[in-house]
């Protein structure tokens, strides 16, 4: 398999391990009443099944966004001083005429 293909594979993964565990953390502190709503409904499993998936593919989006971001290139000087040059700043007055 290539691997852009596995790195996308493994970035999904982790990313709906991570809905799965923010669905998880909803239910358990009972944010807007969810787990009275999801656990009194007869078909509550797929309010469940459906915070999952939607947030999974939202968190494997980010997953996948972070990791591609962090692949560039180091942006660090490799040799020098490191020192900036100083600025010089001149400021100059400049009349402005007002009408009275």
């Amino acid at each position: 398999m290539p691997r852009p293909v596995r790195l996308y594979i493994k970035n999904v993964i982790i990313g709906f391990l991570l809905a799965a565990v923010f669905v998880a953390l909803l239910l358990w502190a009972n944010v807007g009443n969810l787990w009275h709503l999801i656990s009194t409904s007869d078909i509550g499993w797929i309010a469940v099944v459906m915070l999952v998936i939607f947030n999974g593919i939202v968190f494997a989006g980010v997953q996948f966004g972070i990791v591609i971001m962090r692949m560039g290139h180091d942006d660090t000087p490799s040799g020098g001083k490191r020192q900036q040059p100083p600025l010089i700043v001149e400021h100059a007055t400049i009349p402005v005429p007002v009408d009275r």
